[in-house]
């Protein structure tokens, strides 16, 4: 049985400790003493990326991501990015991406350099208002992968996104048919409410953690402005 190695520790701001573990070829970040992310499970992530895209009606789509992780979404999206489109991730924690240019470089690539994309060292929430309030342009696309879904918060605050209030400031940073698109380890019949209520046209989809419809459920809502 191969052994687990401990690379690194990060300590998100105001909440828990993230670590780094290496099982063999395969990557792991821990969230405690759970599995937060990690290679084998990548799946879903992409997939979170790609199904959002091909839902945009936006020509070349301003895309807004909460959360670098290991960077499956933000790979993704360069990805299927069309023509004159750009994507801004939003990451709390500076270790995420000393990681992603040291032991996870490999999965990295050339990706932070690509010029379509920039990761900034911020709150998504600060993004969002900052698009509201005319700072910046609104998004096409708001994708959030910052917690284990509305009920598996991360970072202290983050509930704040998932309330009818935090969607609606979503929903106003957004563009004319806009989507916002939240994934989640796990199904929420509330959360679909919540996204109706605060004036979203709503599809909830199931995919699955790995390809070839292996490995666990995870579900992915997208949420169109009306």
């Amino acid at each position: 049985m191969l052994p687990r190695e401990e690379i690194a520790k990060a300590r998100i701001p105001g909440g828990d400790t993230l670590t780094l573990i290496s099982h063999g070829r395969d990557f792991v970040i821990m969230l405690g003493r759970d599995e937060l992310m990690g290679t084998r499970m990548q799946f879903s992530e992409q997939q979170l990326a790609e199904l959002t895209l091909a839902r945009l009606s936006a020509p070349r789509p301003r895309v807004l991501i909460g959360g670098y992780g290991m960077g499956f979404t933000y790979r993704a999206a360069l990805d299927h990015l069309p023509d004159g489109g750009s994507v801004t991730v939003a990451e709390l924690v500076p270790e995420i991406l000393e990681w992603a240019e040291g032991p996870l470089a490999h999965l990295t690539g050339e990706s932070l350099d690509d010029p379509r994309g920039e990761v900034v060292l911020a709150d998504v929430r600060a993004l969002i208002d900052d698009a509201i309030d005319g700072t910046t342009r609104r998004y096409d696309a708001i994708l959030l992968d910052v917690d284990n879904g509305p009920d598996g918060i991360v970072h202290d605050g983050n509930e704040r996104l998932y309330t009818r209030t935090g969607l609606g400031k979503a929903r106003d940073a957004l563009n004319p048919d806009g989507v916002l698109a939240v994934w989640s380890a796990a199904p929420d019949h509330k959360f679909t409410g919540r996204l109706k209520d605060a004036g979203f046209h709503v599809e909830v989809q199931t995919v699955r953690a790995r390809p070839n419809n292996k490995g666990p459920h995870h579900t992915i809502w997208f949420a169109k402005k009306r």
